[in-house]
């Protein structure tokens, strides 16, 4: 049975068991589209045109000085064997994570631009030639600044792919032969070192689409990876605020560390349903109940019309303002990494 947005969350009913984990790169059949997983209606002809009247989806000019304040500092990733679980920012929504003795990627965007957007405002973070063997990639949506198709050329075809309901036809068009995509809830295991790690797909508050005629046409979400002894990372992907994140939280206890968006968010009355701000991603933090939140979705591309340094600004006040502890929160600059302790 899947869960639609509609489905009730009881917050404190006892959580359903875990699915147990699906066959790697198993043929599915997907509905037509997932319009029905939405939580918030998507933009109609009159929001197109206020927004192309208002001219708001860039910071304003007086502003752009900041882009040279924007946190850049790209040094060598940490040493990493099977019980290590490291966090590298590569900028936007891609992470390198460490885990099991796997590297994974999320939304991998190498590119300096992409369609639509003006060009990245801060180098990638890690230069591909540094990074280590890819062990598998996950993405959380197909919109282009998180499904990056010059970058995944740049893998071996035998890269495992995870990824949304819907996207598996896209990526062995593509010539990628381990793929495998899967509904909220649904689950795979990778071998790794260490022991299997767990790739769960969680819901997000979002949609997607590609060209004029595919929308909703796969499903978004978020992933949440659980290392060999237990602890737990969730990638949110991209996603507004709601009520997801409590029932991503009751089902999987023990967050470590939430990567969660904080950019992309002004003007509000258009983009609330499908990017948080910084304070609805300090919330999220909470009722996900992970100890530990990195911010990420900024600093990189200027897809809206926030100041630059703005996000930064208030995550920093609105996690302040929580009284938990300072260390907690990992605000990195791009190229940055950061491990997690193990306990």
């Amino acid at each position: 049975m899947h869960t639609t947005a509609d489905s009730p969350v009881v917050p404190h009913a006892t959580p359903p068991p875990l699915a147990p984990p699906r066959p790697l790169g198993e043929p599915r059949t997907w509905p037509r589209d997932f319009t029905d997983r939405l939580t918030a209606p998507l933009p109609g002809v009159r929001a197109l045109a206020r927004i192309a009247r208002e001219g708001k989806l860039r910071p304003p000019p007086e502003t752009l000085p900041e882009i040279q304040q924007l946190p850049f500092a790209p040094g060598p990733m940490p040493a990493a064997g099977p019980t290590t679980l490291a966090l590298t920012w590569a900028g936007h929504a891609s992470w390198i994570i460490r885990v099991g003795g796997l590297t994974v990627l999320t939304d991998p965007v190498w590119s300096r631009k992409i369609l639509g957007t003006p060009a990245r405002v801060t180098p990638v973070g890690v230069r591909w030639e540094d990074l280590p063997p890819v062990d598998a990639v996950v993405i959380s949506h197909n919109h282009y600044d998180h499904l990056d198709a010059p970058t995944l050329k740049r893998l071996p075809r035998h890269t495992p792919l995870l990824l949304p309901a819907g996207l598996g036809p896209w990526a062995r068009r593509r010539g990628f032969t381990q793929v495998t995509d899967l509904d909220w809830w649904e689950a795979v295991e990778l071998p790794a070192p260490g022991g299997p790690v767990r790739f769960d797909f969680v819901p997000a508050h979002h949609w997607s689409k590609r060209t004029l005629t595919d929308t909703c046409r796969s499903l978004w979400g978020g992933w949440l990876l659980t290392a060999p002894d237990g602890r737990r990372i969730h990638f949110a992907g991209d996603t507004g605020y709601g009520h997801w994140f409590e029932e991503i939280g009751r089902r999987y206890p023990g967050i470590d560390l939430a990567l969660l968006p904080i950019g992309a968010y002004d003007p509000r009355w258009m983009l609330r349903p499908v990017h948080t701000d910084p304070e609805e991603a300090v919330k999220a933090c909470q009722d996900l109940g992970a100890r530990a939140l990195a911010p990420m979705h900024w600093s990189t591309f200027l897809l809206s019309g926030e100041p630059p340094l703005e996000p930064l600004h208030r995550v920093r006040a609105a996690w302040a303002a929580t009284g938990r502890p300072r260390e907690d929160l990992w605000d990195l600059p791009v190229g940055a990494s950061r491990v997690l302790a193990a306990g």
